[in-house]
């Protein structure tokens, strides 16, 4: 396994990642194979306990839009080693800087995606609604609690996450850090699953008609540890930063629920119907888990641009698609982005909002996937 020397031209290109095969049919979007990077930890310090004395922002605006980021040089090796390292919370406040090396474990071929641009535009408050709300509340016991909808979870600081293995939720950085500290309640923090409330106190199981499920309440799990990677903390949604607006939370118990795997970002025009879906607990319908669709407007090599409807609290989201399987010959949904933030883009002269999803590259999918397996060997196919 060699290290990728000088000007990652990569980037590895910024994954180099080769994309081996994208449509079994033409009736059948189908998962792509990568050849994957390996991030690996080389060196970790142990740092300070931070104040936890931030505002939680339930959402972020940034005015660096697609034609802003296209234009944005490729980082060098260095810089996404910089970028990849990452910070580690533990739930008795302690926390530690961890530094990673970039490996490829064979010949990798290819370019890398054009990267798109910064332009100029303002920043919004306010999340939009685009026309008809398109948000549909999820109600009853029998949809909140299956799949997919019951990888949607929501946590302590007022942000949504999802169920990506069996201790491990992702969800964005902006949730718990904002980018120079870790925000109040962090070092509690917790993780809420919607459960039946019953009316006569009953657990659940078989239960007689005297014990049906009233309304859903959540149950809350503690979190062990947090992971934010340092191109959040760097850049704090300025220039690269809402490019890595992400982070994963380690409960401190298995939450026995089925969860969604992570995937590499197709490109848009692979995606099917060009569309992607994500559910979240949106603060303008309290207590309701409310799920969206809608197409991909733009995209950059980092982020995903769209016009789905949404309000804060639907932060940290799992952005999902489903597509074939080609060697399990079935259809799976995998997490392909995180819901981030709203932009406000002068397109053009003419000033555009966008909500926009932090796409999973090649490399964040190799760092993600070693938080939760903690052995590269388990993180070869995106």
């Amino acid at each position: 396994m060699a290290g990728i020397p000088g000007l990652f031209i990569l980037l590895l290109l910024l994954c180099v990642f080769r994309q081996v095969s994208s449509y079994s049919s033409p009736w059948k979007p189908t998962w792509p194979a990568y050849r994957l990077p390996v991030v690996l930890p080389q060196s970790t310090l142990n740092l300070e306990k931070p104040d936890f004395d931030a505002k939680a922002k339930l959402e972020v605006s940034s005015s660096c839009g697609p034609q802003c980021h296209k234009g944005t040089p490729l980082p060098t090796y260095e810089e996404a080693k910089q970028y990849l390292s990452y910070e580690t919370l533990y739930a008795n406040g302690s926390r530690t800087e961890t530094q990673v090396g970039i490996y490829i474990l064979s010949n990798a071929e290819g370019r890398a995606q054009g990267r798109d641009s910064k332009a100029t535009g303002k920043s919004r408050r306010k999340r939009q609604i685009y026309g008809y709300d398109g948000r549909f509340s999820i109600f009853g016991k029998d949809f909140l609690l299956n799949y997919p909808f019951s990888t949607s979870v929501k946590l302590s600081t007022g942000c949504t996450g999802t169920l990506v293995a069996e201790k491990h939720v992702l969800t964005a950085a902006h949730c718990i850090h904002d980018g120079k500290t870790y925000v109040k309640g962090t070092q509690k923090l917790r993780v809420g699953f919607l459960k039946p409330k019953y009316k006569d106190g009953g657990g659940g199981g078989n239960s007689s008609s005297s014990a049906m499920p009233d309304k859903m309440k959540f149950q809350w799990i503690r979190v062990k540890r947090t992971h934010v990677p340092k191109g959040w903390i760097k850049g704090n949604a300025n220039d690269i930063g809402m490019d890595y607006d992400y982070a994963l939370l380690e409960l401190k118990k298995p939450h026995k629920r089925k969860f969604m795997k992570i995937g590499v970002s197709p490109p848009a025009k692979q995606l099917p119907g060009g569309r992607i879906h994500f559910s979240g607990y949106d603060n303008d319908r309290p207590g309701n888990l409310v799920y969206r669709f809608c197409d991909v407007k733009d995209e950059t090599y980092d982020l995903l641009y769209q016009q789905c409807d949404a309000q804060p609290g639907a932060s940290g989201s799992g952005v999902y698609v489903r597509m074939w399987k080609r060697q399990q010959q079935k259809w799976e949904r995998k997490i392909i982005g995180i819901f981030s933030g709203h932009q406000w883009v002068d397109m053009n002269g003419s000033p555009q909002d966008f909500n926009v999803a932090v796409r999973i590259t090649p490399l964040k999918y190799a760092q993600i996937c070693y938080w939760i397996k903690g052995n590269y060997l388990d993180c070869r196919e995106g």
